[in-house]
């Protein structure tokens, strides 16, 4: 399966990651829409969805759940928008904001990896049970 690999000390902040995502998944560039956040304080951080799968046990509602190609993905059509996957989701990768009943989050398209000036977001392959383990 796919996923996003971050590395915070590459990252310089400029937020092309935040903008080519909110263009990409909801059609507007607004940073606060992005599937994927950079704390732009002295030390960046890069928040986005690694697929571990946590959220998925944390759902009382059970649709949050794995696709046959190893992505985390949430049946927005049956959430309630309790928000408990984003208050526990250990990467902070898991967003709300208030246009929305519903949260969302990366589903490991790759453009932010494709535009990153600086490679501080990499798209790379792993086994879906490696990262299982994880």
């Amino acid at each position: 399966m796919k996923i996003l690999v971050k590395k915070d000390d590459l990252c310089i902040g400029c937020g092309v990651c935040e903008e080519v995502c909110s263009t990409a998944y909801f059609k507007e560039n607004n940073i606060e829409k992005s599937c994927i956040q950079v704390e732009k304080g002295e030390a960046k951080k890069i928040n986005v969805c690694n697929q571990c799968g946590a959220c998925i046990d944390i759902c009382p509602v059970m649709v949050i759940n794995r696709s046959t190609n190893g992505v985390v993905r949430i049946s927005k059509k049956e959430c309630v928008g309790c928000f408990m996957c984003v208050g526990f989701c250990p990467e902070s990768a898991m967003r709300q904001h208030d246009d929305y009943i519903e949260p969302f989050k990366c589903i490991a398209c790759g453009l932010c990896a494709k535009e990153c000036p600086t490679g501080a977001i990499a798209v790379e392959d792993i086994e879906i049970e490696t990262k299982e383990k994880l």
